[in-house]
């Protein structure tokens, strides 16, 4: 038997056994657990790379820059969690991307703008 097949029948018994005992309350409950637990590691790893390497940098460059540089990332997070706890549709997924394209833009530029004359 290959494993693509015997991993398809592992699935499927998986499946089986949560439909049988009526345990989709508790698979969503772990499913909302896991983005959570995600969403926690991403920001971890953002503030360990920040204070590792960021921060000593950030410091040197001028203060306009520093403002800019981090109200971009904080709109940006704001802009992260309206995303990730309501279901975006139309406008409003709209306005998401716009606010983030921004955001990444003026983060983007700053940190060029900061490097272009060292």
């Amino acid at each position: 038997m290959s494993p693509f097949v015997r991993n398809l029948g592992i699935v499927a018994l998986l499946a089986l056994v949560i439909v049988a005992l009526n345990l989709e309350t508790s698979l969503v409950t772990a499913s909302i657990l896991l983005q959570v637990a995600f969403v926690l590691a991403l920001a971890f790893v953002a503030y360990m790379f920040w204070r590792d390497f960021g921060r000593r940098e950030i410091s040197l460059w001028p203060r306009r820059a520093q403002i800019v540089f981090y109200g971009a990332v904080a709109v940006l997070v704001v802009d992260l969690g309206w995303f990730m706890l309501g279901s975006l549709g139309g406008l409003e997924a709209l306005a998401f991307f716009v606010v983030a394209a921004a955001c990444g833009y003026a983060a983007f530029r700053t940190w060029r703008d900061a490097h272009r004359y060292s």
